[in-house]
């Protein structure tokens, strides 16, 4: 319950910001009420304010403007060396990585009430993404004889529910003491000119702060400090609607590691110009990630002399950084290093001069949020290591069309028959040359081909419905 004091100093610290108002209805509040908008007002960086409402306030596009824009340089996957790819492992061993999951939205965009982590995908089993990556994580515990520590990022709305699914799994037979949730930062909505929006009389307008404000939720729930005594010396980072992604890769890692590189980052060959993900630049001599959205034409549409787009390094949100890195980037929070984006959006909220609810059919607010590859032009030596789209990215944003349920389940499958096939197994194709069965091999089973290679004989008999799954059992 909040106390008298309690309210007395926050109200004047919001005063004194000239945010004053977001208590115009106090004395008419309910105690839980009140509770309630102390505890949204407590989420909020009073300290950081004024300059968040001069970005609010200014009215203006917040992508830079370069003087150069050029190609980057990509580490092609075939040239990580042997003594590389054991320098991660060895790192992976020693319990020196941790991995490390964005996972604060829903399932809304895929019709499912619930965190999307929870959301069942696989093609097979129909698994959820938490349960991938859990049988991911604890086949690397079990291939390098090690234990590791896995912390998920959850938001406000999703919290709650993302650990008791986990409890109610008996957390997919990870230890429990291994798997830390912390929860990621808000930011209010902001009218045009700069105050702070009510959703409710008693209730701010709050938001996620974006992916990259999980690095100062890392600093500032004390998961940083928790890593340090733990050893953890980098993290592996990656969100949570990617089902084929490889939480640990021991290449990726050793090639972070032995370039003594800050941040890493892999990238993937565009599926066509104007693709909806970031693309890696080298702008003004830094390595750089610019939006799709953001992309001048000319430089989307570049071919080189041989007819390949110029600027192809699409990036997949899979990094690896140093635990090092982010400290000194939160080392004073009240001047975060990372900048903050403006989007104008439509954002019901109570007019406190009348208290009424107002809802807008025209954008009326601005929020306010950071991007994690704004980190990279930070970073010490940053890495862009190239990967394959079959193998390690298929998002599942979308109920339908493209990064859906379909795809998604459609190239894990084609990825497990690929892995079958090199592995030295039969995969019947159709004449378009599509798997002519379901696959869906668990992580438990094999991490990628060269293991599964070692099971012998496969047993690739398909079920009723056409289906083919490789567990983990002997």
């Amino acid at each position: 319950m909040t106390t008298i004091a309690d309210a007395a100093a926050l109200r004047t610290r919001f005063e004194d910001a000239g945010e004053g108002h977001v208590f115009a209805f106090w004395d008419d509040l309910s105690v839980p009420e009140r509770d309630m908008l102390v505890s949204d007002l407590a989420a909020i960086r009073v300290e950081s304010l004024p300059e968040q409402r001069k970005l609010v306030a200014s009215d203006t596009a917040d992508h830079a403007e370069y003087s150069t824009i050029e190609p980057p340089c990509v580490v092609p996957r075939d040239a990580v060396t042997g003594s590389q790819r054991d320098a991660g492992a060895a790192l992976i061993a020693e319990g020196r990585v941790a991995p490390f999951t964005v996972a604060g939205g829903q399932g809304t965009r895929l019709g499912f009430d619930g965190p999307k982590g929870s959301f069942r995908i696989s093609p097979v089993r129909d698994k959820p993404l938490f349960q991938l990556f859990a049988e991911s994580i604890l086949a690397t515990e079990r291939r390098y004889r090690c234990e590791l520590t896995w912390y998920i990022m959850t938001s406000p709305i999703n919290h709650a529910d993302t650990v008791a699914f986990f409890r109610g799994n008996r957390f997919f037979g990870l230890d429990d003491d291994r798997v830390r949730f912390f929860q990621q930062g808000v930011m209010p909505s902001f009218s045009p000119d700069g105050r702070i929006l009510l959703a409710e009389r008693h209730r701010v307008a709050l938001s996620p702060d974006g992916h990259g404000g999980s690095l100062l939720a890392l600093a500032e729930t004390g998961t940083l400090a928790d890593m340090a005594a733990r050893g953890i010396e980098h993290i592996s980072y990656f969100q949570v609607d990617n089902p084929l992604v490889h939480c640990l890769d021991p290449a990726f890692i050793g090639l972070h590691a032995t370039t003594d590189s800050e941040m890493s980052s892999k990238a993937v060959s565009k599926a066509d110009d104007r693709e909806r993900v970031g693309n890696f630049v080298m702008a003004d001599g830094k390595l750089r990630v610019i939006e799709y959205s953001d992309l001048p034409d000319g430089l989307a549409t570049a071919r080189d002399a041989g007819g390949h787009r110029t600027y192809d390094a699409g990036s997949i949100a899979i990094h690896v950084i140093s635990r090092a890195f982010i400290e000194r980037l939160t080392a004073d929070r009240r001047r975060f290093g990372l900048p903050w984006h403006r989007a104008n959006k439509k954002v019901p909220c109570i007019d406190v001069e009348t208290g009424h609810l107002v809802a807008p059919a025209e954008p009326n607010a601005v929020k306010l949020e950071a991007f994690i590859f704004d980190a990279l032009p930070l970073a010490n030596n940053p890495v862009v290591l190239e990967t394959a789209r079959e193998e390690e990215f298929s998002p599942v944003k979308n109920a339908t069309g493209v990064d859906s349920v379909e795809t998604a389940r459609r190239d894990m499958s084609r990825r497990a028959a690929a892995w079958i096939e090199r592995a030295g197994g039969d995969v019947p194709r159709d004449a378009n040359g599509s798997p002519q069965y379901t696959y869906e091999i668990s992580s438990l089973a094999a991490l990628d081909s060269d293991q599964l290679a070692e099971r012998t004989p496969l047993r690739l008999t398909p079920d009723a419905q056409g289906r083919v799954y490789i567990d983990g059992l002997p």
